[in-house]
């Protein structure tokens, strides 16, 4: 499946991330030629963002569009290698575990300065960690905090030396804290509403590019670092190798491909629609190649994703005729052209730790309509709608569906259509960005579609589907179920790694039974296309694409 854009700078995944989701895919075709780094380095590098940002905030801030900005400019501890997923060091040069594996130490780099000149040191560092699990959540980070909830303190031993204990164990304590993105103190600490506000739309860090314009609803340009302590460092050779980089805010799917074509962008992801019916025509294969490949990357997965604090959806055999009225057979071949998958649960099936006995729901009407008479729901005479006596009163089966993105109405409109067949009123409401992630945070909706990133390698479902971050946190739906509470601690608990494998597996198992999300598609492949004047060394990276590592050819 095609869950970005295009790829963030630093291939590692602590967090997932909110997608607006294309979920398309596009076809076969030859993979294109590679060359050795020759020519100049330096340039603009062209992208398409696709939406403006609703923050920079490096704390609040919860969407994809924000992630990708942050990951040019701000740096964690450690970073992982695109090639290896094994952590090398990055703004620590050195680290160590305890014995007992409940201890980290980190010591940082000498002559690393922010981008306002102040130099980053060891307070920084511990100011990151404690903002985020601050107890009165002053800098709004619920999203991250079921992360961190295991370590209990972050002290500093020497100037340039921190030290994390962990409270107990859980399996990817070193992660968080290695994955822990610093951030500067001295800006942060005021958490006034002017200074929050002011950091809405700012951004200093560490890393090679710095926020040099903030062009509402056109564009963001990043200008490489002159003082970046990596410029001159052999750890950092090869990457990073233009001069600007130009982020643009183009929503339409069709003037993006016309912009690429042009020259104005030199790397978009794209979907199947794109590919197949769009992206052909004489300068393609020669000004602009499309790349199609495969890889061990996490990947993403969208979904329709039900209120449940909401009445109507309130029983799981309504969930599931729901489930059973969408057509995702017909959406992959129509939309998806073959290259996606129907998907059978809370994470993508190449996963280790998706359940291979749960099987996809099937496309089923009659079915359906059974499921929703045993629960209730009666045929009305006057408008064909369906209807249920809930709390003494007659609630007709009419709900609306926000969605972010218009490209992806169409897999809505033939939801809608098949669930007016069975006598349900499915409404599709188009959101901007910014209302849209407001109605989520105020769980202001009825249903949503939307998506998830992959993560990390190694699956925590805590912070979507544990009940303690359905009030505040990424379990924006408000699902609930002891036994999954329990068993997503004690996952987190089992340093084994097979022994988790089971636990997590029987996690899946029931949240799909539980059908919370109708869950759509899983991709095969990915997909993205360039520029021609743009260098690689290889199509893609074990983990992920690794444009850090691109260069302007001519």
């Amino acid at each position: 499946m095609q869950v970005m854009r295009f790829t963030k700078r630093y291939e590692k995944f602590i967090v997932p991330i909110l997608l607006l989701f294309s979920l398309s895919l596009i076809g076969c075709l030859k993979k294109t030629k590679t060359v050795k780094r020759k020519g100049n380095l330096g340039g603009v590098f062209k992208i398409n963002l696709g939406q403006q940002p609703t923050t920079l905030n490096a704390l609040s801030s919860t969407g994809y569009y924000a992630s990708q900005v942050q990951g040019y400019i701000l740096e964690g501890l450690l970073d992982r290698d695109v090639e290896t997923y094994q952590w090398k060091p990055n703004l620590a040069k050195e680290w160590k575990t305890s014995k007992d594996g409940l201890s980290y130490e980190f010591t940082i780099r000498d002559g690393v300065k922010w981008h306002d000149g102040k130099p980053l040191t060891i307070e920084d560092v511990k100011f990151s960690f404690d903002a985020i699990v601050d107890k009165k959540n002053r800098w709004k980070t619920a999203h991250v905090k079921p992360y961190y909830e295991n370590i209990g303190e972050a002290k500093i031993i020497a100037k340039n030396k921190i030290r994390f204990t962990a409270k107990k164990k859980y399996f990817r304590n070193f992660d968080v804290v290695a994955g822990l993105t610093v951030i500067p103190k001295h800006l942060y600490e005021d958490t006034s509403k002017e200074n929050l506000k002011k950091l809405n739309k700012t951004l200093i860090g560490t890393g090679a590019y710095t926020l040099s314009e903030f062009n509402r609803g056109k564009n963001i340009i990043l200008k490489k670092s002159s003082n970046w302590w990596g410029l001159n460092n052999k750890s950092q050779k090869g990457i990073n190798n233009f001069d600007k980089i130009l982020l643009r805010f183009i929503k339409d799917e069709t003037v993006e491909l016309i912009r690429a074509e042009k020259g104005d962008i030199d790397f978009l992801g794209l979907n199947a629609e794109q590919f197949v019916k769009k992206a052909q025509g004489k300068k393609w294969g020669k000004d602009i190649h499309k790349v199609k490949y495969q890889n061990k990357s996490p990947k993403g997965y969208g979904f329709i994703g039900w209120n449940l604090r909401n009445p109507l959806f309130k029983s799981k055999k309504t969930r599931l005729a729901l489930y059973h009225l969408l057509n995702r057979d017909l959406m992959i071949e129509k939309f998806e052209h073959g290259m996606s998958l129907p998907a059978t649960g809370p994470q993508y099936q190449q996963s280790i730790y998706a359940n291979p006995e749960v099987k996809p729901v099937s496309f089923d009407p009659k079915l359906a309509l059974k499921l929703l008479k045993e629960n209730g729901w009666k045929d009305d005479a006057e408008d064909s709608i369906l209807y249920k006596d809930i709390d003494g009163k007659k609630v007709r089966f009419s709900f609306t569906i926000l969605e972010p993105r218009k490209e992806f109405v169409k897999y809505l409109t033939v939801f809608k259509e098949d669930a007016k067949k069975a006598g349900i009123d499915v409404q599709i409401q188009f959101s901007e960005w910014t209302t849209f992630i407001k109605l989520l945070d105020e769980r202001k909706f009825e249903a949503v579609r939307l998506g998830w990133s992959g993560g990390a390698v190694e699956w925590d479902p805590k912070q979507i589907w544990h009940s303690s971050f359905a009030k505040a946190g990424s379990n924006f739906i408000g699902y609930k179920n002891e036994e999954v509470d329990k068993l997503i601690d004690l996952a987190r608990e089992t340093l084994d790694q097979p022994k988790r494998q089971k636990i997590l597996r029987r996690v899946y198992r029931i949240i799909a039974e539980d059908a919370p999300y109708a869950f759509l598609f899983n991709g095969k492949y990915g997909f993205y296309a360039h520029r021609e004047r743009i260098g690689r060394k290889k199509d893609a990276y074990t983990f992920g694409i690794g444009t850090s590592y691109w260069w302007i050819k001519k």
